[in-house]
């Protein structure tokens, strides 16, 4: 059975990669945003002096780039801007080097004024002297740098969101609590009502306060984040029981909600109640969002950007890290991901969510045993956790300690109850059957497809493991029509019906099939063996020799290899084994 079979297909799709367009040899600005001040001295390019040329320190400064060191970068460009005060392409590019790094307060220095740079990059300037300010605690110069017409795209919200947070640390709170004209933009609307809510409370507003968060409530709340908020509003105004409820009716809609559970739970324990958010903390919550979109949107290094203003506010906002691993993983800097992700620290709500982000970071199986690692110490941290535990059966089964693996699957199962899915008991029933027990696995599997009929992987994995085994052969064959139906271009559901006709003795079908399987996937070693087991009982001896010759150029696992070998040498009997030679006969 392949591997392909046997493990389940879990990814995230990588976002899109931009590069920076002052030079068609610079790296992509992403790969700055992964620089870390921990380089070492020979991964950094030589000093430049003072005398340099101006075209010297632009060379320097690609080659800090081309190094990872942003922070390098950012100072040889500024000092080649300040020889060429004229273009101002240079202060842009150091600018922009300086924020994609993380290194937001010399961004602000660099940020270009009214007559530099593009109109695009004198925006992002303005909302980064903002962010800037209203970092270092200078309320009214944040205030006086969005004052007057909000930014225009794609900063508009974001200026708008951030603007009530500075008034308020400048102590303007008529202007803090204000709503903003949101012009029919859904997010302005819904985000600035919850941040006016939560400037309100600090405003010590109260009863205002809680008419807002239940306004917003009855107005629906998908994402948890204003559930969120206003549970911890009802701790610290002393009613704990109704933030314990409103959390229980949140979680009724969305039972995997972390943020929602931990507020939940360390509301029933009788903790303290949460502070209030730091004005700093509010505005990075408001910058999030958009940060989101952006992504969401295939604009990562805007994105990014917004996410390096974000932890300029608040350095602990594990979301903000998650979402820079995401657009480091995807533009390919796996290092500077697996940093972001491991900012987040046990106790957090996206603690676990994280450690799933930096597994995926590891090509399977050749780390199996680094990932196994961060599984368990994930389960040690956090070990009622639902998904660190499929992440720790996940991990013992790709490291094919299967029986492990299905001890770890009872545990997440009696966990869930009836509130397990039908992945869960996949999962448990791949582990059962690769540890050689099958009917515990058929019965999982049976349980998978009682919970969702149609599920072409369970289909597939039940059927082909019945026909292999000669069992049930035409509900088998059912089974893996309807999942080949449903995935029509994946290999291993075609071979699985190719199979399917070739146990039932209908060569014909089967070679049909299993010469589109092959197509599909060429490389599979089970599936090019089975298209010459298929060959050779079709009467096709010479093209079954030249397949199982192919099978042994693609890395089968010793005991294919092994059967292909005695196939080239002596044939398939017509059971369909592979011949004996005629000493062996003998010999019995």
């Amino acid at each position: 059975m392949t591997k392909t079979r046997l493990l389940l297909n879990a990814s995230l799709a990588a976002l899109a990669t931009l590069s920076l367009a002052a030079c068609a040899s610079a790296p992509s600005s992403l790969q700055v945003a992964g620089l870390r001040p921990s380089e070492t001295a020979e991964a950094r390019p030589a000093p430049v002096s003072d005398q340099a040329s101006l075209y010297g320190l632009f060379l320097a400064g690609q080659e800090a780039l081309n190094h990872g060191n942003g922070e390098q970068a950012a100072e040889f460009f500024s000092r080649a801007a300040a020889r060429d005060p004229v273009t101002g392409s240079l202060k842009e590019r150091a600018f922009t080097a300086a924020l994609v790094a993380g290194d937001v307060p010399r961004a602000a220095t660099l940020a270009p004024g009214p007559d530099e740079g593009s109109l695009g990059s004198q925006r992002l300037g303005r909302l980064t002297k903002a962010v800037d300010a209203l970092a270092r605690g200078d309320g009214k110069t944040a205030q006086a740098t969005l004052a007057g017409e909000p930014l225009g795209p794609p900063h508009r919200a974001a200026s708008l969101l951030l603007a009530p947070w500075a008034a308020a640390e400048a102590g303007d709170w008529k202007a803090a609590l204000a709503l903003p004209e949101a012009r029919g933009d859904r997010l302005v609307d819904s985000l600035s009502r919850l941040n006016q809510a939560l400037l309100l409370e600090r405003a010590k507003h109260y009863d205002e306060a809680d008419a807002a968060f239940r306004k917003l409530i009855a107005e629906g709340d998908g994402s948890g984040i204003t559930t969120g908020a206003y549970a911890e509003f009802l701790q610290r105004r002393g009613r704990t029981a109704d933030a314990i409820a409103l959390c229980d009716a949140s979680l009724k809609g969305d039972a995997n909600n972390h943020t929602i559970k931990l507020i939940r739970d360390h509301a029933a324990a009788g903790q303290p109640a949460p502070p209030m958010p730091t004005l700093n903390q509010g505005a990075a919550q408001a910058l999030l969002a958009p940060a989101a979109i952006l992504l969401a949107e295939k604009q990562p290094e805007l994105g990014l950007t917004y996410l390096r203003l974000v932890l300029r506010l608040d350095p602990q906002r594990d979301e903000a890290w998650i979402l820079v691993g995401d657009a480091m993983n995807g533009a390919g800097d796996v290092e500077a991901a697996r940093e972001a992700y491991q900012h987040v620290q046990p106790g957090s709500a996206d603690y676990v969510a994280a450690r799933g982000r930096l597994i995926q970071t590891y090509d399977l199986p050749a780390n199996a045993e680094k990932v196994l690692a961060i599984a368990q110490d994930t389960v040690k941290a956090a070990p009622n956790d639902d998904d660190a535990l499929a992440q720790l059966a996940d991990a013992l089964r790709t490291s094919e300690r299967f029986d492990e693996s299905a001890k770890a699957m009872d545990t997440l199962l009696a966990h869930l109850g009836p509130r397990a899915s039908w992945e869960a008991y996949y999962m448990r029933g791949i582990a059962l059957d690769r540890a050689g027990h099958w009917e515990g696995a058929e019965k999982d599997f049976r349980k998978a497809l009682e919970l969702k009929p149609d599920e072409s992987e369970v289909l597939n994995y039940l059927g082909y493991s019945w026909i292999d085994r000669g069992q049930n052969l035409e509900q088998a064959k059912a089974m893996v029509e309807k999942a080949v139906a449903s995935k029509p271009d994946s290999g291993a559901m075609v071979d699985s019906l190719g199979w399917a006709y070739y146990r039932l003795g209908q060569y014909g079908p089967a070679v049909e099939q299993l010469e589109h399987a092959t197509e599909l996937e060429p490389s599979d070693p089970d599936i090019n063996d089975h298209l010459g087991d298929a060959y050779w009982q079709a009467g096709r001896k010479i093209e079954a020799r030249f397949q199982w010759q192919l099978v042994l150029t693609l890395q089968p696992e010793a005991k294919l290899k092994t059967d292909v070998e005695a196939k080239l040498q002596y044939g398939l009997t017509p059971g369909g084994k592979p011949a004996l030679p005629p000493a062996s006969v003998a010999q019995r």
